[in-house]
């Protein structure tokens, strides 16, 4: 299930306080599962927070957003400044689909010139990744949901 959120960085906010908003929206979305513990998300963004503070102040994030990968759920978050910055609508609800994860990853954009430093954080880190996010494949989206997706095209084609 794809979403993206959007949050409003300066003049709105500053970076520090839209990092903050992100890791709110993460822990809010997440802490939805029984599997996933609130302070462990916490503490597993935490040594993202300087190189986010430097993505989102550098306007990285407007076009190469933080994408969250859990189960189902592919969740992309990027920013807005400037004028966008102050006339959206933010939805800062917690994002539908993460009620059933059990496991999530965190993929920082590998932007230069901090390539080198999103990989040196993600390095060893549970949750968080400098790899680009691999998109589910529809067979493995089908094993997820039950629904046996080539089936059901087989049907609709001997329907037509």
């Amino acid at each position: 299930m794809q979403r993206r959120r959007t949050i409003a960085a300066a003049p709105r906010r500053t970076a520090t306080e839209v990092w903050a908003t992100i890791c709110s929206l993460i822990g809010d979305t997440l802490e939805r599962s029984s599997s996933i513990n609130r302070a462990h998300v916490d503490t597993a963004l935490a040594p993202l927070g300087q190189l986010a503070r430097m993505l989102i102040s550098a306007g990285h994030l407007e076009n190469h957003p933080l994408v969250l990968v859990a189960d189902d759920l592919w969740l992309e978050i990027s920013t807005a400044s400037g004028v966008e910055a102050l006339t959206m609508d933010e939805n800062l609800n917690p994002v539908p689909g993460g009620g059933t994860a059990t496991d999530w990853t965190l993929h920082v954009p590998q932007v230069e010139p901090m390539a080198k430093l999103a990989q040196a954080t993600a390095a060893g880190q549970a949750h968080l990744s400098a790899d680009e996010p691999v998109e589910q494949t529809q067979s493995s989206a089908s094993a997820a949901t039950g629904v046996d997706v080539e089936a059901l095209a087989a049907w609709a084609r001997e329907r037509a």
